[in-house]
């Protein structure tokens, strides 16, 4: 595959994780919610790096922070911190007792703002692959 397919490989189904996390946002599965809206960013981060690297092969890693400042894209601090703050929610899919302490921390107002700042990072990122 050439740099574009990488590219593709990785945002192809943005939109789709992102659907996910709005249909269980609205069925008031909160913390699940936020696990797919970081899949959605994290795949377009990952995008970003391809775009960014020699290698067409981003690292096994799933940290947003990280993977951004492996490239040449600059973000705003808001921008970084919140990426940070997302980190918290790719663990939820993966640890049940972690799951359940942070689905009772995420309320309806907390992951509506949270999904209204990925929507926003969201086309910071597709910017950048343009």
């Amino acid at each position: 595959m050439n740099k574009e397919e990488h590219i593709l490989y990785w945002t192809n189904q943005v939109e789709n994780d992102f659907d996910c996390s709005l249909v269980l946002y609205q069925s008031g599965h909160y913390a699940q919610s936020l696990f797919w809206a970081h899949l959605a960013l994290e795949k377009l981060c990952k995008a970003v790096w391809v775009k960014n690297n020699e290698n067409n092969t981003p690292p096994l890693i799933h940290n947003l922070l990280r993977i951004v400042t492996l490239t040449n894209e600059k973000f705003t601090d808001e921008q970084l911190v919140f990426l940070a703050d997302m980190n918290m929610f790719q663990i939820k899919g993966k640890y049940p007792d972690y799951a359940e302490s942070l689905e009772l921390t995420i309320n309806k107002d907390v992951c509506e703002l949270y999904l209204e700042k990925s929507k926003q990072m969201i086309i910071c990122l597709q910017e950048k692959l343009q």
